[in-house]
């Protein structure tokens, strides 16, 4: 009686602490004591690397909000958008590659709650998503270069930028969560031997890695995760936080593969206890019409043994092995996954979907609520 008791008084705190967050039990993401599913889309920019800070932010915000109001009209819960990416105009550098502020003008903060605002007004979680590691523009990558590489230059990031960030919007209703880095393995060096399995990527050689330049090693690319996912994970003890992998290869232990992302991997690799995942988070799409073995498509959420929620964070129908958008949307509700968001809202560029088409897939999952499945779609943030 007593031990029933104590779980009751435990379970009564975790949802006052979690009151109104999304929080994580197991595998699952939970709101308010129920399962719920992150069903929504990629935004993932208006201008690539030109849209918060030094008052940029204020010319985009009626697309931005337009496409809010998108995802909300046709059932869609969360956004993942791009932030930093290379560091074009955010955060601020000084000469030496030091950062000094999150923008020059000091507005950035400012500019990123009233897109939360708005956000809050259309019932949307967003996920920031700080980096990019899928592209390498000469012009402005050697201020992340230096990040990544230089512990001292990545430590004034973190201390002048990272954290006021966190603890300006941390109790913001409409802040989901945090994605560190956008695909690291393409700037990764592939095909390096190394005795530790969390630095060999002797598995990589034949993928595909590397393709925005091969310049780092696994081991400096994990500190660059474990150190801001630490600094996100100090200032709130909450929050979640993942970085998006860019095959699911890459998130497991299974499979004949290895878990880069693990929470084994990003210790050893920064030294930061805190500085791990909340949950995982993968992209997919096929090659030559086919998706490779490790798809989430080609899986239950399972089958990757991972022991936290995983989100399949980027997807489209175009290059989807034929599989319907609905279809793919449906296949994460039902499989065990904890989010599904589409690649990408604005449809600009090449290997996108509509934006008709993602909010097609959205509609197909609109007011789900099946504890057994994903969980409860649209809630109230």
């Amino acid at each position: 009686m007593i031990i029933v008791e104590l779980l009751l008084i435990l379970s009564a705190l975790i949802l006052a602490i979690n009151a109104g967050r999304i929080y994580v039990s197991g595998t699952h993401f939970m709101k308010d004591g129920k399962r719920v599913f992150l069903s929504g889309v990629n935004q993932a920019w208006i201008a690539y690397g030109y849209d918060f800070g030094d008052k940029q932010y204020y010319s985009r915000k009626s697309q931005f909000e337009h496409y809010l109001k998108l995802v909300h009209d046709n059932g869609g819960n969360s956004v993942r958008v791009w932030v930093h990416i290379e560091g074009a105009t955010s955060p601020h550098f000084d000469g030496n590659g030091y950062v000094t502020g999150l923008d020059k003008t000091g507005s950035f903060i400012n500019e990123f709650k009233e897109y939360l605002k708005a956000a809050h007004k259309y019932n949307i979680l967003i996920f920031p998503c700080l980096w990019n590691g899928a592209q390498n523009h000469q012009d402005v990558h050697y201020r992340l270069d230096g990040l990544i590489r230089d512990t001292n230059k990545l430590s004034s990031y973190i201390n002048k930028a990272l954290i006021p960030f966190v603890n300006a919007v941390k109790n913001d209703p409409a802040l989901g969560g945090w994605d560190i880095m956008n695909e690291f393995e393409g700037e990764i060096i592939s095909g390096q031997h190394n005795a530790d399995s969390c630095f060999d990527t002797s598995i990589l050689k034949a993928g595909g890695a590397g393709w925005a330049g091969a310049m780092y090693s696994a081991q400096i690319l994990l500190r660059f995760v474990n150190w801001q996912a630490d600094a996100i994970r100090r200032a709130d003890p909450h929050a979640l936080v993942t970085a998006g992998s860019w095959n699911a290869r890459d998130n497991t232990d299974k499979l004949n593969t290895h878990n880069l992302y693990s929470d084994h991997c990003l210790r050893k690799a920064g030294g930061k206890q805190e500085g791990i995942l909340t949950f995982f988070s993968t992209h997919t799409y096929s090659w030559q019409g086919k998706y490779d073995q490790y798809a989430p498509f080609k899986h239950r959420a399972s089958d990757y043994g991972l022991g936290k929620p995983f989100v399949i964070a980027e997807f489209n129908q175009v290059k989807g092995a034929g599989m319907d958008i609905t279809a793919q949307f449906n296949y994460a509700y039902n499989n065990g996954y904890a989010g599904a968001w589409s690649w990408h809202i604005k449809a600009d560029g090449s290997d996108t979907d509509s934006t008709d088409n993602q909010l097609r897939g959205l509609r197909s999952l609109r007011g789900k609520t099946d504890q057994s499945k994903g969980g409860v779609v649209n809630f109230s943030l």
